[in-house]
């Protein structure tokens, strides 16, 4: 009898296309358009709240601040970020066509072979107890009765009662998996996997950002030649959010974004719920707003307001951490420290008288 032979056999599969998401459009075409559509949706959505004035008791900028303070008119920050995500379209376009066709028919396949893995643990757990002076087998005969699934599980994975028929070739039992190992299989499959690769990709491009972000503005020629056009902006709106030099978007978000992509092993859809996400928040960083009951605002404390101390000029050595998470910055001591009341309140008499004098000489 081979090594293997007690364990549960896998299944045996085919693989077939995926069907895409829209019966009308390709997924290679709706991962190209799906985070453009998002990023001018929500963007315009925050415009149209800032033209009707909804809600202005959670402005972090006054009218008058926007009027007078920004150094780039939105028609260039429109034209700009347009730039960009033809950039960004030309690199997913390279992006999906290095990627294999997409199939399905498989799942059911890569469950089992977690479950075998699970099975494998288990007869890890005999050994490494007598290594702690335990003894397994005595154990698991003592909480059988009450706790059969535990007793088998200290006894190295073994149920005797779970076969599934015998083999036609050899006569014996073929042996078949617990419930709870294909319940915890699913989970791993379905859940964990996903969320510690879409984790590695957050993680991935919060530190591609954070120090290509720092030495943007640490290195002045960087700053001079690249970074300082996105802080014509001081006072951010959502749709300047990606308003940057056409080299530096390229490097700092789409490059960025795709290396959390590949690195994380995502599949095609997971990546567009990570591109259409990244972009979503990359957008409300900069909407102006801080609302209370944003989900994107709470989750994570690298928010609109954080990251609006960064656009001003008495801040802008310091939350250079984007878009997700803020531990870069806690960790290597740049998050920005202290009171900040005192200087907005500055920064909106300034721009209200200016508005003023400008309304008078006119």
């Amino acid at each position: 009898m081979s090594a293997g032979s007690d364990l549960p056999p896998l299944p045996s599969y085919t693989l077939t296309p995926v069907k895409p998401l829209v019966p009308f459009i390709s997924d290679f075409y709706l991962s190209l358009f799906l985070p453009i559509a998002a990023y001018w949706i929500f963007s315009l959505f925050f415009h149209y709240v800032d033209v009707m004035d909804l809600w202005p008791q959670y402005r972090l900028h006054t009218p008058a601040e926007i009027l007078s303070r920004n150094h780039v008119s939105r028609y260039e920050v429109a034209r700009d970020v347009i730039i960009q995500q033809v950039i960004q379209t030309v690199v997913g376009a390279l992006l999906g066509f290095t990627e294999p066709e997409d199939v399905t028919g498989k799942e059911c396949y890569d469950i089992a072979r977690w479950a075998t893995r699970l099975r494998l643990a288990q007869r890890a757990l005999p050994p490494l107890l007598g290594f702690l002076g335990l003894n397994a087998a005595a154990i698991s005969k003592n909480v059988s009765g009450s706790h059969p699934m535990i007793a088998a599980v200290l006894a190295g994975g073994k149920y005797p009662s779970l076969e599934v028929g015998l083999d036609v070739l050899t006569g014996s039992p073929v042996p078949t998996f617990a419930a709870w190992e294909m319940l915890v299989a699913r989970a791993i499959y379905y859940y964990i996997v996903p969320a510690l690769q879409f984790a590695l990709a957050i993680f991935i491009v919060d530190t591609w950002q954070y120090f290509l972000h720092r030495a943007m503005h640490m290195n002045r020629w960087l700053y001079t030649s690249f970074h300082s056009r996105h802080h014509r902006l001081y006072v951010p709106y959502a749709f300047g959010a990606l308003y940057n030099h056409p080299f530096e978007g390229f490097l700092l978000d789409t490059l960025g974004a795709s290396l959390g992509y590949k690195l994380s092993g995502m599949t095609a859809r997971q990546g567009m719920v990570f591109f259409v996400v990244s972009t979503l928040k990359t957008v409300d960083d900069h909407c102006g707003y801080s609302l209370p009951w944003d989900p994107l605002q709470r989750i994570t404390g690298n928010n609109a307001g954080y990251h609006d101390i960064h656009h001003q000029s008495w801040g802008i050595k310091t939350n250079f951490s984007q878009p997700f998470f803020t531990f870069w910055d806690r960790l290597l001591g740049t998050i920005w420290s202290g009171d900040t009341s005192a200087r907005y309140e500055r920064t909106r008499k300034a721009a209200q008288s200016k508005v003023a004098a400008e309304k008078a000489a006119s």
